[in-house]
């Protein structure tokens, strides 16, 4: 049989209304024999929102259909009891008046049609007034796809019941994604072209599944970095890494505030990390904290907490980095990346160890160590006025330089060991190695994203290699020779590639005319950059630009730099 939306007249729903009860005595509410509660939608929507924020959007949506899906079928035990001698249509639509008594939408018939007996079904329904594209609008905005997934669960679980076969439907226009109404059409799940990934979305399991994933991902990469930042883990193969190891270990003996100095990927947080163990603090959290990853509004409440209604938004109050690292140690990459007043309210803490939350008064008083790191020259940072130059000199106390990989090139066979052994863990494999080809083009790279981009290059080799073989110069050099002076490049594909060095001499000359910088201005520059290196030991600074001791003051003098 078939109806149409213009031709249908809904029943009356007095016989729904008149199983609604409220007993204020006992704090219950009920439609039938089953217990409603009045929920308001802001509070709704604020758990709509945690969802997603917590799981992305697509597991969000999974949980609300489920949800929806599982009060349908309570209403439809309900509808069975009630008008059992009325046609079809009139028992179905039901559903449809309950979502509405609910408060949830208004739906309207466009085109039904339905045959029980053979689970012929197909319907189209448009929904007014929905509570959910609301509420996603109210703190999302437009979205660029239909948002009322407790709705379309609630359709799809009640037609499903009612009709004995699984019926799913789709939100095909949403108000929530700017069109002018709400639109779904129903009709069996065999009959949509993306049956398995609907059916996934409705799927028990897949939330279970999805949470015990991440556990283990979680866990297995905490064992990872734990594992690989134990200091006996480290290769220390090459006398720069001997003397780090040397510094951390006088370093643990203290609760010195420690500077992490180097370029991107040279390891800062995993010396971190060996730090932390080395000490009595090892047993204690380890709060890592990337503050150029934190938005600059929200660094504050990020380091230090924020009390309820500290700023708008901030529904409740919530312990920042500093309180979670309490007895710990507290480690900020990228420092240099603070604005002045996070600056100003960590100057205070270290000094003080006494720090408020955002929006509150109460002092809170921590015990942590910390470690900073930062590949930016802090020093510049504080003549250009950027960075704080009494937080420069508190955090200084201790500074370690971790040098780039291509300054330390006799741990290179070590970490490849390490890499392999742990990517053959992860991916079930036994790569043995790489050939002494490939281990020449390694030496021969400069490796400007230094260890991080050395890991990557490896587990791309372990992927590619075959079982019970080493990695080929052909996995991650596409095959070419290597050039007569081993130099190598990374190509546009992300492959070692054979390249020439480049003229050192073009390359400062090019620069220099794209930057506009006269001479005189470079070479104040290269002396003042030399004599930062050098600590200001104008000796250590003619070594390093390979003049005379006397030639070195008379330039530094010349440029007003002495």
């Amino acid at each position: 049989m078939s109806h149409y939306g213009k031709k249908f007249t809904y029943p009356s729903n007095q016989d729904l209304k008149a199983m609604i009860r409220f007993e204020e005595d006992s704090g219950s509410i009920w439609l039938g024999q089953q217990r409603m509660i009045l929920l308001h939608a802001s509070a709704f929507g604020s758990m709509r929102s945690e969802l997603i924020e917590s799981f992305g959007e697509k597991y969000a949506r999974g949980i609300l259909m489920r949800m929806g899906y599982a009060a349908a079928q309570s209403d439809i035990q309900l509808a069975k009891n009630i008008r059992a001698q009325a046609d079809v249509m009139d028992r179905f639509i039901i559903g449809p008046q309950l979502h509405a008594l609910e408060g949830m939408v208004s739906v309207e018939p466009v085109k039904v049609e339905m045959d029980v007996e053979t689970g012929r079904f197909y319907g189209e329904f448009t929904w007014e007034n929905s509570f959910e594209a609301a509420e996603h609008m109210r703190l999302y905005g437009i979205s660029d796809h239909a948002v009322c997934w407790n709705l379309l669960g609630y359709a799809t679980g009640y037609t499903t019941v009612f009709m004995g076969k699984p019926i799913y439907f789709k939100e095909v226009e949403c108000v929530g994604k700017g069109d002018k109404q709400c639109r779904i059409i129903g009709k069996p799940l065999e009959d949509w072209e993306d049956a398995d990934e609907l059916k996934d979305l409705f799927s028990l399991e897949s939330m279970a599944k999805k949470l015990h994933s991440l556990e283990e991902e979680v866990q297995f990469l905490r064992k990872e970095m734990t594992a690989s930042a134990r200091p006996e883990n480290i290769i220390a193969e090459s006398a720069q890494i001997k003397e780090i190891m040397y510094l951390l270990h006088k370093a643990a003996e203290t609760n010195v505030t420690v500077l992490m100095l180097g370029e991107t990927g040279v390891g800062k947080e995993i010396f971190s990390q060996a730090l932390h163990q080395m000490g009595t603090r090892k047993n204690a959290p380890f709060i890592a904290v990337n503050c150029a990853a934190l938005p600059r509004e929200l660094v504050e409440s990020e380091l230090f907490g924020v009390e309820k209604g500290g700023y708008t938004g901030a529904d409740k109050s919530r312990p920042g980095r500093f309180e979670r690292a309490n007895g710990g140690t507290l480690f900020l990459d990228e420092l240099g990346e603070l604005n002045t007043r996070a600056q100003a309210k960590l100057l205070r803490a270290i000094q003080t160890g006494e720090f408020e939350r955002v929006g509150g008064t109460e002092k809170i008083k921590v015990d942590v160590r910390l470690i900073a790191a930062t590949n930016a020259n802090l020093l510049e940072r504080v003549r250009e006025g950027t960075f704080r130059a009494d937080l420069y000199y508190l955090l200084n106390v201790f500074p370690i330089t971790i040098p780039p990989l291509r300054e330390r090139r006799t741990d290179i066979p070590g970490l490849i060991k390490k890499f392999i052994t742990k990517y053959n863990q992860k991916y079930g494999k036994h790569i043995l190695g790489v050939t002494d080809d490939t281990l020449r083009r390694f030496f021969a790279y400069q490796w400007p994203g230094n260890i991080r981009e050395l890991e990557n290059i490896l587990e791309r080799g372990v992927i590619l290699a075959e079982n019970n073989a080493r990695i080929e110069s052909n996995h991650i050099c596409m095959g070419m020779p290597a050039p007569a002076d081993d130099y190598m490049v990374i190509g546009k594909h992300g492959n070692l590639e054979p390249g020439a060095k480049p003229d050192v001499l073009d390359d400062l000359l090019s620069r220099m005319v794209q930057s506009g910088v006269d001479f005189e201005t470079l070479e104040k520059q290269i002396l003042e950059k030399a004599l930062n290196k050098a600590e200001g030991n104008v000796l250590e600074t003619a070594r390093l630009l390979g003049i005379s001791g006397p030639q070195c003051r008379y330039r530094l003098k010349k440029l007003g730099l002495a």
